[in-house]
């Protein structure tokens, strides 16, 4: 670690120099501004005008990526921030595998849009605002998504209707959507600390939790099309079990949905008492899925094959929920509260 002396420049004003490897690194010149990012434990992090401007661009070379490859290039360049990404070939003109990959990112981002192009070259362009959105609505956008489709296919199994199955199915794109733009605004924001307050942040410390906590809901999401898949699949309505089991699936997913929505409030509102109500629950439930299929009546191997797909979604569903309320937890005992009061330095000596 490299130290500096801080010198005194007035009668109230401290200073210090930037070290000049970091300064040419950065292209920081004498009269440019610098952002300062004030963070806990007394850090103070300081960030070249470069890090706080959204308008980058990222050129893909065509030439050295198949179509599967360059589609997953663009995803990554939208989750890493970039305004304008252009997809060029140095070798005659793209072919029609790479022009196909660029239309289909484009329609799996929310914002992304072609504005150009040309036998040789296509330039995508984000038109998504960061300051229009905040970090506790996209996660709860994707918690509600989520519940929706979850919500939509245990009313197909009760009732057995497949097109309620297939509603669920058709919001997956939408859960992905919002998936990506809640990792792009976390990878932008660590960049750049305007751009965390914007979003609602006033610090970057919790982008880490928000990382593992928009990844869960993204699990969430996935295990509510893999029972509506399960459900739509069945070639008998009601999965064939009777009507009692019926309502205890149900009653299941009920209770599941509220334990979604009661870890991301935890999150939200960094409420240390919520997350242990999150922990509490999941112990009720964790052994649900076992004592369903233990009361299950004889039935076809098929039958009680989807029946097992869809208990282990629910319970996966609950183990995510419950990994969300521990980052809620970290974050919430991350700031003084009725819990814990957070101080620096070492005790004052007989404390």
């Amino acid at each position: 670690m490299e130290t500096r002396k801080v010198q005194r420049l007035g009668p109230s004003t401290l200073a210090m120099t930037l070290p000049a490897e970091w300064t040419h690194e950065h292209d920081v010149e004498k009269g440019q501004e610098v952002s300062l990012r004030m963070g806990g434990k007394g850090t103070l992090t300081v960030l070249p005008e470069s890090a706080t401007t959204e308008d980058t661009q990222a050129t893909l070379w065509a030439d050295n990526l198949d179509a599967d490859a360059l589609e997953r290039a663009i995803l990554a360049q939208y989750v890493l921030g970039r305004r304008v990404i252009n997809v060029e070939t140095d070798e005659g003109p793209l072919d029609s595998d790479h022009i196909n990959a660029v239309y289909r990112a484009e329609g799996q981002l929310m914002g992304l849009g072609v504005i150009e192009e040309t036998p040789e070259s296509i330039a995508i362009r984000c038109s998504v605002d960061p300051e229009d959105f905040t970090l506790d609505n996209l996660l709860r956008r994707l918690e509600s998504t989520g519940s929706t489709m979850r919500g939509e296919a245990a009313k197909a199994l009760a009732h057995g209707n497949p097109d309620l199955a297939q509603r669920a199915l058709n919001r997956e794109r939408q859960a992905n959507k919002i998936f990506v733009l809640l990792l792009r605004l976390i990878f932008t924001a660590f960049q750049n600390p305007n751009l965390a307050r914007a979003i609602g942040l006033q610090s970057g410390f919790p982008l880490i939790g928000y990382r593992s906590v928009a990844k869960n809901l993204e699990l969430i999401a996935d295990n509510a099309e893999d029972i509506a898949e399960t459900v739509l699949a069945a070639e008998t309505d009601q999965l064939g079990v009777e009507s009692s089991t019926l309502r205890r699936i149900r009653e299941f997913s009920d209770q599941v949905d509220e334990l979604t929505a009661l870890a991301v409030d935890a999150v939200v509102q960094r409420d240390y008492a919520c997350s242990v109500e999150v922990r509490e629950r999941f112990a009720e439930l964790k052994d649900r899925e076992a004592e369903i299929l233990e009361d299950l009546p004889e039935m076809d191997n098929e039958s009680l094959l989807r029946v097992r797909e869809l208990l282990v979604s629910l319970q996966e569903t609950a183990q995510y929920a419950m990994r969300i309320g521990e980052v809620a937890a970290n974050l919430a005992l991350n700031q003084d509260n009725e819990y814990v009061t957070i101080s620096s330095g070492d005790p004052e000596p007989g404390l």
